[in-house]
């Protein structure tokens, strides 16, 4: 494998990244916590300007959002600060013209859509309705403007639904009533309201009603809790929204058949174009000439984490196709190029999040740019601009050209907080796994780094099962904070991972106590035996989620390997857990049926069966707001070592959900996980 030492901010898979600077210090929580965060990007419909804001945050720690554009016509140019108000502005969008621009904004005490002329003036406020707009998307000719609002499907205007929102939060009772799942969500009880989607005309003058495409729909569009208008769009010719969203149905729980519908921007009845796929589908895109609809699909019902497909739809004949249909990657994004016909697409590849375009004639795939973790923003013509992040990079803008020469930074958002921060070098590694096939990893050196000397282990599984450790840059688990806090970071994606085809993702289903912990017992091996200064007798393990689960797991199962553990959110007992968690689908799929049908498989790979080995010293943490795995699964496991005398702390957020969001919090959490690792570690 290739090694070769970089010093900016962009290392290859499989290069080393090495941060040779003077006067820097250590990378802690609370140089992550005061990152500046780029965020809203939008190109251009001409492709020679692109809008973007950026979450500043001072020494203090107090932040302000505001936006900037830039020239891309000019290498030299600089961005220019367009808003200076109070609060945040996102969600931006260029006016088909160019000459204004539009976003969303809590200004007048709800979040509503505003516009800002470009060439000066003070931006002005475009809706005024009595719901917060979460999202919206405007329509190729810009007359017209697509929302979502929460709203109460019952009810026929929006002052109804405002009256239902006031009532409910007034009421004496605290009581919530139910006749059907799922009554909770992520971290959110269900008020019975929904997300729904309303047209409005655009003409010059504030807006205050709309109509409501997708009235009495009992299911949520876009989907809940983490699509948003990427899932709607209108149709190039304005006279129709395409949505995704499930089926009306008291199988919410454990289906994950959404589809594609399309409907008049006036209302009426929904046409569903996806009826015959019961799997997922998502993300419809039109080209711009309206003669293409592409969107994904996946095939195993029930099924989260399966390949998305590419389907490419003629909206003139009505045919079908897979657009490459062997390719064995599941692209999370894509648009279409100015040609109408070429397709750019991201992928999670071998570690990176990486850039594709796809040819939707002869299914061709070919490799733009595969460093780090990347999201398009926009296509011009001869262009792609994208945001990059990496294991030593926050998130910047940069320009390729389409034939994937010629990289081209526009922004550096921390330019010189970075300055200040000494990383831990860090390359991608290989080694033969479970089946004797090819794993990938991560390691980092810890940031003080002495040539000759060992150094403790912080061995980082991640979460999903279906997810990656890459090369990428976290406001959460960002591995180079243990790195700044001098252990040596190991990351494997073990069979089960995503973005090594989907066979290897697949194969952790039915097995999650199987192939995973073979992959990670190898892999430690392996890592330690190629890179001598970590020392494999002096390692803590951390994950979260399925990470957490896999803590649990090692207690019973490896209990040897490690000085410590850290248990995030993790699954103890899956007979419990299956009954308390809400997307059913989830488990269903993973242990092949109900727990009642498939109790024989739930229990083979239940942490909970195996606490008679377990002896490590573990760290148990837990949001009460976690409703995908229920703060009882880490107070049993936090139970059980209290009562038999296995060394063990507990850290409770009662304001946090599956993650650690807020940043005070997020200080407390290393503080606790670093403390613990020191205790029990040899440095």
């Amino acid at each position: 494998m290739k090694k070769t030492a970089i010093i900016i901010a962009l290392a290859s898979a499989g290069a080393v990244f090495s941060a040779q600077a003077t006067s820097t210090s250590p990378f802690t929580v609370q140089d992550l916590v005061k990152m500046n965060k780029l965020h809203s990007a939008a190109l251009s419909n001409d492709g020679t300007k692109i809008v973007y804001a950026v979450k500043n945050i001072d020494a203090e720690g107090e932040a302000s959002t505001d936006l900037y554009i830039q020239d891309l016509t000019s290498s030299s140019s600089k961005a220019k600060q367009i808003t200076s108000a109070a609060g945040t502005e996102h969600s931006v969008a260029f006016a088909p013209n160019d000459k204004s621009i539009y976003f969303l904004a809590a200004r007048n005490g709800s979040s509503q859509v505003y516009e800002l002329a470009l060439d000066g003036g003070e931006a002005i406020q475009v809706t005024d309705f009595p719901l917060n707009v979460e999202g919206y998307k405007l329509s190729q000719d810009g007359k017209q403007v697509v929302v979502n609002m929460r709203v109460f499907p019952d009810c026929k205007d929006l002052a109804c639904s405002k009256d239902k929102f006031t009532a409910e939060a007034e009421r004496d009772t605290t009581g919530r009533e139910y006749k059907q799942l799922m009554v909770r969500h992520w971290d959110t009880w269900s008020d019975h309201s929904r997300s729904h989607l309303f047209v409005a005309q655009l003409n010059g003058e504030k807006v205050t009603s709309a109509i409501d495409v997708t009235a009495g729909l009992d299911t949520e569009t876009p989907p809940k809790p983490f699509s948003g208008m990427e899932e709607v769009t209108f149709t190039p010719d304005g006279k129709h929204v395409v949505y995704t969203a499930k089926a009306p149905g008291k199988d919410q729980a454990w289906i994950t058949n959404y589809d594609l519908w399309k409907v008049s921007v006036a209302g009426g009845e929904a046409e569903n174009l996806t009826e015959s796929n019961k799997a997922w589908d998502a993300h419809p895109t039109y080209s711009a000439d309206g003669r293409y609809l592409a969107y994904f699909a996946m095939t195993k019902p029930g099924f989260e984490a399966d390949r998305y497909r590419i389907i490419l739809r003629d909206t003139v004949t009505g045919q079908e196709k897979e657009v490459a249909p062997l390719w064995d990657r599941s692209p999370s994004s894509l648009a279409f190029g100015k040609d109408n016909k070429t397709l750019y697409v991201t992928a999670q590849d071998v570690g990176q999040v990486s850039i594709f375009e796809v040819n939707t004639q002869f299914g061709d795939v070919k490799t733009i740019y595969n460093e780090g973790s990347n999201s398009i923003v926009g296509v011009n013509n001869d262009k792609i601009i994208f945001s990059h992040k990496s294991l030593v990079e926050p998130g910047d803008l940069y320009t390729i050209n389409l034939d994937g020469q010629n990289l081209n930074r526009v922004t550096e958002v921390n330019k010189d907080k970075l300055a200040k921060v000494n990383f831990g070098e860090y390359q991608q590694f290989s080694f033969k796994g479970w089946n004797n096939e090819e794993v990938y990893g991560y390691w980092i050196k810890p940031s003080n780094y002495k040539a000759g000397e060992k150094y403790p282990i912080a061995f980082l599984v991640h979460g999903g099962p279906q997810g990656s450790f890459g090369n990428s840059f976290s406001s959460r688990w960002n591995p180079q904070l243990w790195a700044g806090a001098g252990y040596g970071v190991v990351m494997i994606d073990f069979h089960g991972s995503t973005g090594y085809g989907q066979a290897f993702t697949d194969s952790i289903t039915q097995d999650w106590g199987g192939k995973p912990l073979e992959d990670l017992q190898k892999g430690l091996a392996a890592v330690t035996k190629q890179q001598k200064w970590l020392d494999g007798d002096n390692a803590c393990a951390l994950g979260g989620s399925y990470g957490g689960y896999m803590m649990n797991w090692i207690q019973g199962n490896w209990n040897d390997g490690f000085k410590c553990l850290v248990n995030h959110a993790g699954l103890f007992d899956m007979r419990s857990m299956y009954y308390v968690t809400e997307e059913l689908w989830f488990p269903e799929f993973e242990f092949g049926g109900t727990y009642e049908k498939n109790k024989e498989l739930y229990e083979k790979f239940n942490p909970v069966n195996y606490v008679e080995n377990w002896k490590t010293p573990m760290l148990v943490i837990h949001g009460e707001k976690d409703f995908r795995v229920p703060y009882g699964q880490g107070l049993a496991a936090f139970t059980y070592m209290q009562r038999n005398g296995i060394p063990s702390e507990l850290l409770i957020y009662p304001d946090e959900n599956h993650w650690i969001l807020t940043p005070e919090n997020l200080e407390q959490w290393y503080a606790n996980v670093l403390g613990w690792m020191d205790r029990w570690t040899e440095k």
